[in-house]
């Protein structure tokens, strides 16, 4: 950020980095050299503590399908807080959003409710490992399914490998037990899961590859995964913690056809607020605890606040119905980066699923991680720059998605469309 034009941002950010590490609690929200700091927010837009006002289309990394302060989302909120903010047992706001929850998305007849997308896909894992009796997992290279030790696993020296840690303080006895593919590689997932049948048990997936901007599945992709699972004993999970609920109300099970065995959910869930859930056919869910003994627990479990903000998002996200609107806010914005790409004559490719979309500069393709990798990410922080100089926000790396909400007007949309040229030029003009 500008230090003359977020002078109190960058205060604050030297006072964060003397009491947290890098200064931030998440490591993508370090923007260099300093990250602002937001006063408020509200519908579309972000309030910075300087007195900036910024149009988002980060959104909090994609939860905020409503907006920032829905009217509906904070009147309830306001009426559960005054209510308590936790009980410690059973409240009607849990038990509303899990019948939700099973009527909305398919091939779920149970849910238990966590508090983050990582706490949904450790907790999946471990129930289809003790539904398996398999310990060894199979993940796509490039998917994150969170921050714990069994899937921050990076991919071998081969096509497909054992992984190796991606992380310091990850054992390397845990990784042995994750293999690791590239993603859109349908034969060489089919030679894996082939070559080590009696091995693995889980196959675990981002429907839509989310944490490496927008890298949509080839239309036999989802398709393989299924049928190579299909009578056997191995699980496949959809880590839907970004796709649920955004790409439609059944998320992506529902939007490409595709059932999985769990789902793992989150962010668009909680309505702007931390959740995270999992869930799949009884047969399964009647193995966690204490209705069967995989162990999975939690003191803030289904709370309240949580499970009230979500209840009230899905419930407008049921009446209305906004997906059309939503895909054609992100199809103008990637169509205006497109006609600017080939306006300056520039190598670029803008990925695209309904609400969701990032652009990659240098390449003419992206379909797995090593593509995502290959594009030129110094453009990338040369047009993100430039967009905060004209008031639009996203993430701040080539590796996070642009996403739409209902509060995104056609006066949003248009100072975007402007900004994007102008930044393309910027960037690689």
């Amino acid at each position: 950020m500008d230090p003359e034009r977020f002078p109190k941002s960058k205060e604050l950010f030297e006072r964060a980095e003397r009491v947290m590490p890098g200064g931030v609690s998440s490591p993508v929200r370090r923007v260099e050299p300093f990250p602002f700091f937001v006063d408020r927010a509200e519908g579309s837009r972000l309030y910075t503590v300087d007195g900036e006002v910024l149009i988002d289309f980060c959104l909090a990394f994609g939860p905020l399908i409503l907006g920032h302060a829905h009217p509906e989302v904070v009147e309830a909120l306001k009426e559960r807080v005054e209510a308590g903010t936790a009980y410690g047992t059973p409240c009607v706001p849990e038990l509303e959003l899990a019948e939700t929850v099973v009527d909305l998305v398919p091939n779920v007849e149970k849910v238990r409710f966590v508090n983050t997308g990582t706490e949904a896909t450790a907790s999946a894992i471990r129930l289809a490992r003790a539904v398996t009796g398999k310990d060894v997992i199979l993940k796509f290279e490039g998917c994150y399914h969170g921050a714990h030790d069994a899937v921050l696993v990076k991919a071998g020296s081969g096509a497909s490998e054992i992984g190796a840690p991606d992380s310091p303080g990850v054992p390397e006895a845990v990784a042995r037990n994750t293999v690791v593919v590239p993603f859109n590689d349908v034969e060489t997932f089919v030679e894996t899961v082939e070559s080590m049948d009696e091995e693995i048990g889980t196959v675990i997936v981002e429907p839509v590859l989310g944490n490496a901007g927008c890298v949509p599945p080839d239309p036999d992709f989802l398709k393989a995964l299924r049928e190579y699972c299909d009578g056997t004993d191995r699980l496949l999970i959809f880590d839907e913690v970004i796709t649920g609920f955004r790409l439609s109300l059944g998320g992506a099970q529902e939007y490409f056809g595709i059932d999985a065995d769990l789902v793992c959910l989150g962010k668009v869930l909680g309505g702007g607020t931390p959740i995270g859930a999992f869930g799949g056919p009884e047969e399964y869910m009647s193995e966690v605890a204490p209705e069967g003994k995989v162990y999975q627990a939690g003191t803030f479990n289904g709370n309240p606040l949580s499970t009230t903000a979500g209840l009230a998002t899905l419930r407008v996200l049921k009446r209305e119905e906004p997906y059309d609107r939503l895909s054609d806010v992100a199809r103008r914005i990637a169509g205006a980066i497109e006609d600017a790409l080939e306006d300056v004559g520039a190598v670029g490719v803008v990925n695209r699923v309904e609400s969701m979309f990032q652009v990659y500069f240098g390449v003419e393709e992206v379909r797995d991680y090593s593509d995502v990798n290959a594009a030129d990410h110094d453009a990338f922080k040369r047009f993100h720059r430039a967009l905060v100089e004209r008031g639009v926000w996203i993430a701040g790396s080539n590796f996070e998605s642009w996403f739409t909400c209902t509060a995104h007007s056609d006066e949003d949309v248009e100072v975007a469309e402007e900004a994007v040229v102008e930044a393309v030029r910027e960037a690689v003009g």
